[in-house]
């Protein structure tokens, strides 16, 4: 009887230490599983560190686009307004150099007037000595000779005019050709800026568009790694 006692305490006793095995088993993965926990809070809390970080870089990178952009802008105002007083300073030189035209062919109508002049009286002195010839009168054709002379001379000197009348109408000519060029150069170089400035707008729209691709991305990752927490924590 008392053998059976002795066994009895001893199989309680066996009995008790298994259920605290059991005890401390169950403890020590329900340890283990709060540390997993913490440690996937601790990778959640990381994550969207990172991504704060990435969104504080990607709205700097904005910022400072925008600010390029507008000394960019403010770069394209300048060179407009320079490009504009160029303009009417141009414009300025091509009516003067309009009015010099214009005083040229003035001036070339005056010698062609004068030349016609000058082929008339000779005709007229022609003329002249034909009939003299006819009177015989030597003192009258010596004069008109002489006339003739003067003529002949103030011909030459008026072909001499009319010739450096031509020169400068060609260099008043060439004068408005490179007027033209130096106009048509600012509105080449405006129209270059105007090219750079749209490339920028575009160059700041793809970026801003692959700033939300890519925000959406990350909030994608965010739920499914929320969805997986949740299910593990659950289950």
């Amino acid at each position: 009887m008392h053998s059976m006692q002795c066994l009895c305490s001893n199989l309680l006793l066996l009995l008790l230490l298994l259920l605290l095995l059991l005890l401390l088993l169950l403890l020590l993965l329900l340890l283990l599983l709060l540390l997993l926990l913490l440690l996937l809070l601790l990778l959640l809390l990381l994550l969207q560190l990172l991504l704060l970080l990435l969104l504080l870089l990607l709205l700097l990178l904005q910022l400072l686009l925008m600010l390029l952009l507008l000394l960019l802008l403010l770069l394209l105002l300048l060179l407009l307004r320079i490009l504009l007083l160029l303009l009417l300073l141009l414009l300025l030189l091509l009516l003067l150099l309009l009015l010099q035209l214009l005083l040229l062919l003035l001036l070339l109508l005056l010698l062609l007037l004068l030349l016609l002049l000058l082929l008339l009286l000779l005709l007229l002195l022609l003329i002249l000595l034909l009939l003299l010839l006819q009177l015989l009168k030597l003192l009258l054709l010596l004069l008109v000779l002489l006339l003739l002379l003067l003529l002949l001379l103030l011909l030459m000197l008026l072909m001499l005019m009319l010739l450096l009348l031509l020169k400068l109408l060609l260099l008043l000519l060439l004068q408005l050709l490179i007027l033209l060029l130096l106009l048509l150069l600012p509105i080449l170089l405006l129209m270059l800026l105007l090219l750079m400035l749209l490339l920028l707008l575009l160059l700041q729209l793809l970026l801003l568009i692959q700033q939300q691709q890519l925000l959406l991305l990350l909030l994608v990752v965010l739920q499914l790694l929320l969805h997986c927490y949740c299910y593990y924590y659950y289950s």
